[in-house]
């Protein structure tokens, strides 16, 4: 009988050793390193003329479209292997009728759901649409100084 409840035992040792070697082995695949990326690009609507527009803004500038200004702080992505996985921090402020500048958002906006984190606005919205390593735009450093 104890000989029958050792083997039983043993059985369940190796089963656990077994299932807790196939979990860490899954582990650094599912942790996959992320991308830092210095551009945000974003899309958003004027939903009074109903343009929708597409526009990059480098980590940490701030563009304006309509009333609202747009600050990106960080974007984040994946390796092309990787399930997709785009994101950014992102504070928006509203400039009111008044010219007193209002924060209307404040948090991560998700790329592959731009229904949950998007900015809804009276007048306009604003939605992550990716995180790029490159963009048209020049970077805010390198704008054309003024001529001496």
């Amino acid at each position: 009988m104890q000989t029958r409840k050792r083997m039983i035992m043993q059985r369940l040792k190796a089963s656990a050793l077994a299932a807790l070697i196939a979990v860490l082995a899954v582990v650094p695949q599912a942790q996959a390193e992320r991308i830092e990326n210095p551009v945000a690009q974003f899309a958003g609507i004027d939903k009074i003329t109903g343009r929708i527009i597409t526009f990059d803004v480098y980590i940490g500038e701030t563009v304006q479209f309509g009333a609202l200004q747009v600050t990106p702080r960080v974007c984040y992505s994946r390796v092309d292997e990787e399930e997709p996985k785009t994101t950014t921090f992102v504070e928006v402020d509203e400039i009111t009728l008044d010219r007193k500048i209002r924060r209307i958002f404040t948090g991560w906006m998700f790329a592959e759901s731009p229904g949950i984190s998007a900015v809804e606005h009276p007048v306009y919205d604003v939605w992550l649409k990716a995180c790029l390593q490159k963009s048209n735009v020049p970077p805010p450093e390198t704008a054309k100084a003024p001529a001496n």
